[in-house]
């Protein structure tokens, strides 16, 4: 029977990743002659819904399920942001989805205590999550830079999937965090 509920809870949440990472983020701004331009980012909601469910089950079943979710990606189905198969490797973005695994090492961290947790401390691990994130993202593409010999793309890469989505993360964390606090002291209310 305890095996089961494991298998359902790696099962519930490889699909929030692969159901967060299809749902893109549209931001509208409105301008001076009353029409609202949508934009589009190249971001997705699955770095928030990580962390939700790194707090919700353990950190084990998450990097079950993420692990599951990254050979079906690369294998299968092309269930990645930008794309999937073999050739996913060699783009920047696999740095950041190896750099996951951290993250949730770091956020598991939380779950290991057994007392309720502020949000603030909340906030701390989820920033130095997403550091560590971007670490390896940043590593993964100085990788690339060796394996294609283009300096240049370094820092257009760099410049694109690092500093250009870090603000966003920060930003996303923010609600993130207090939602995280709000299910785990309902967690300890029980």
């Amino acid at each position: 029977m305890l095996y089961f509920n494991k298998l359902i809870e790696v099962i519930i949440s490889l699909q929030i990743i692969i159901i967060s990472s299809f749902i893109p983020v549209f931001l509208s701004i409105p301008f001076n002659n009353k029409i609202n331009e949508t934009f589009d980012l190249p971001i997705t909601w699955q770095l928030p819904s990580i962390v939700i469910i790194t707090l919700i089950f353990k950190g084990k079943i998450v990097i079950k399920a993420f692990s599951i979710y990254l050979v079906i990606g690369l294998l299968f189905i092309p269930v990645f942001h930008q794309g999937g198969s073999l050739g996913y490797l060699l783009t920047p973005n696999f740095g950041y989805l190896l750099g996951m695994y951290p993250l949730i090492k770091i956020i598991d961290n939380l779950n290991k205590r057994n007392q309720k947790i502020n949000y603030y401390e909340i906030l701390k691990y989820v920033i130095l999550g997403i550091c560590s994130m971007h670490v390896i993202g940043i590593i993964y593409n100085c990788m690339l830079l060796i394996y294609s010999k283009q300096p240049d793309i370094l820092f257009y890469n760099i410049s694109k999937y690092s500093i250009g989505k870090f603000g966003y993360h920060l930003l996303v964390i923010t609600p993130v965090a207090l939602l995280t606090k709000i299910i785990n002291n309902n967690r300890y209310q029980r």
